[in-house]
């Protein structure tokens, strides 16, 4: 009964790139593996290729490279998202970032092989190749979005976009990775926030 209950959850968040029909969702969900990783572990490491698309069932991780011993924090992905270091999971070739547990996270793996025969199985490859152009497609308006945030925003407007759009992430990653992510140091995070905080207390009706 769990595991129907978390394939009903992966099947209505995939239902964004793409419907199956029962024949086509019972061949899909026989190439799906569970798996639970504790916090702190990786389930990519930068230098190694990822084998696996990962969907979040519950947790929370993060993206970041390695560069002369700096951590450098890219990204966050939480319940109901796709993860992957996708480039090298297509290519097959070695990560050049990582991806770390914030917390115990429970996740539905779709692996490079099992994929492969999903492409060759004359009932499900021509959606399968569908489904992967449209993930694919998403990265990369994900990738857009962040790289125009950081030429155009300073790190204060960054903030107050994440406290609008994203404050469930805010409430629940630690803030030196939030500082890492905007690209401050986690002294200036906390006057950023104090002088939000001040700004919601001056702007707040009198009742």
């Amino acid at each position: 009964m769990e595991t129907k209950v978390k394939l009903d959850l992966f099947r209505h968040a995939l239902e964004k790139f793409i419907i199956f029909n029962e024949q086509e969702w019972k061949i899909f969900t026989d190439h799906l593996s569970f798996s639970t990783t504790k916090k702190k572990h990786h389930f990519a490491v930068q230098g190694n290729v990822c084998d696996y698309i990962g969907f979040i069932l519950s947790g929370s991780v993060r993206y970041y490279h390695l560069k002369d011993g700096t951590e450098i924090t890219g990204y966050f992905s939480v319940e109901n998202e796709l993860i992957s270091a996708y480039k090298s999971f297509v290519t097959r070739q070695p990560c050049s970032n990582n991806i770390q547990m914030l917390e115990e996270t429970k996740l539905i793996l779709i692996s490079h092989q099992d994929l492969q025969l999903m492409y060759n199985n004359p009932v499900i490859g021509q959606k399968m190749n569908r489904f992967m152009r449209l993930v694919a497609e998403h990265y990369l308006c994900c990738y857009e979005d962040r790289i125009s945030a950081f030429i155009t925003q300073t790190p204060e407007e960054r903030y107050l976009e994440m406290l609008t759009t994203e404050a469930y992430i805010l409430q629940r990653i630690p803030q030196q990775y939030i500082a890492n992510y905007l690209g401050i140091t986690p002294v200036s995070l906390s006057r950023i926030r104090n002088r939000t905080i001040y700004s919601k207390k001056i702007l707040a009706p009198v009742i």
